[in-house]
């Protein structure tokens, strides 16, 4: 199936507790619209065989995340820049890399309580594609972290969205924010709004028996 291409490039932020969606949001939303996906922990894995993440290291993958932002953008491609924008100067400087190729930005904040991202974080399964690169934290580590983090003010305007909700549901909330913007057109919102799902009223297990069946053909 054919990716939708927006109307005019955006570039989605990122910013959730380890373990609140945005690998699994940024990888459907990847296959639904013609964006390129930038997976940190992705990159990280296939420039480090043994990943540290101390200092040195981090700054080689955001270096090099900036770097594919400026040239996608450069581009006309969308971007979505998938990991954890933790504190506001790093979101500052990404919005200023968009501004600077006339790029709408849009920050992106996956809301889910501690314990259940947590939770998901030391439940990781390697063999799922969200999971495959994403580190595992322990207990201290995932605290260090979330208290390292500086939560969007209103001056940012971030798109608030649940990390348990169903994808289509974020989706939606996040088109009708690029549509307020002009970056979506209404018939590329109206496309991919949620439909109702088809209810299956046949058993999924057992035999169908036939002889008591309600319905006549005539």
């Amino acid at each position: 199936m054919s990716k939708i291409v927006p109307s005019k490039p955006f570039l989605l932020i990122l910013y959730g507790f380890p373990g609140s969606g945005k690998t699994y949001f940024s990888r459907q939303f990847a296959d639904e619209y013609q964006v390129a996906n930038l997976q940190a922990d992705r990159i990280r894995a296939e420039l480090f065989e043994e990943p540290k993440y101390d200092q040195s290291e981090n700054n080689v993958v955001a270096q090099l995340m900036d770097y594919m932002t400026e040239e996608f953008l450069s581009a006309g491609l969308s971007v979505i820049y998938d990991t954890n924008a933790m504190r506001a100067p790093q979101r500052k400087a990404l919005t200023e890399i968009a501004k600077r190729h006339g790029v709408v930005p849009l920050v992106v904040w996956f809301q889910v309580d501690i314990e259940s991202a947590f939770a998901r974080n030391v439940k990781r399964d390697r063999r799922k594609a969200d999971d495959h690169y994403a580190a595992g934290w322990d207990r201290t580590t995932f605290e260090s972290i979330v208290s390292y983090m500086q939560n969007p003010d209103q001056k940012e305007q971030p798109v608030v969205i649940s990390g348990k909700h169903y994808y289509s549901t974020q989706r939606n909330a996040i088109i009708a924010r690029l549509k307020d913007k002009g970056i979506i057109t209404s018939k590329e919102y109206t496309t991919n709004m949620a439909k109702p799902g088809m209810v299956n009223l046949v058993p999924s297990q057992g035999r169908i028996d036939m002889t008591r069946r309600n319905v006549i053909i005539r």
